[in-house]
């Protein structure tokens, strides 16, 4: 049974697709980084977080539902000279 968007498999394969695409993008030069990387990286986030958003709308019923909604978006990701660090995976070298 499906209690959470974390359980459809569609949006667990879209966020390994995110996470590749950061690891991808963080070695693009620094001049891009506002531009196609940032765009790059706005477009692989969208499917994760509309499909969290849309299973998310058809089974939680309480406004609550909303704070775990922007826990996972990886758009707020914290980036060091190394790593990523994204909410609810952790850091990423």
């Amino acid at each position: 049974m499906i209690q959470s968007f974390r359980d459809l498999q569609i949006w667990q394969k879209s966020m390994q697709v995110a996470l590749a695409v950061y690891r991808l993008t963080k070695d693009f030069p620094r001049e891009e980084l506002y531009g196609l990387t940032s765009q790059i990286r706005r477009s692989a986030v969208s499917v994760p977080s509309n499909i969290a958003e849309g299973q998310g709308g058809q089974t939680l019923a309480n406004s609550d539902s909303s704070l775990g909604l922007r826990a996972v978006r990886i758009a707020s990701y914290k980036r060091s000279s190394r790593s990523l660090t994204l909410p609810g995976w952790g850091k990423l070298t």
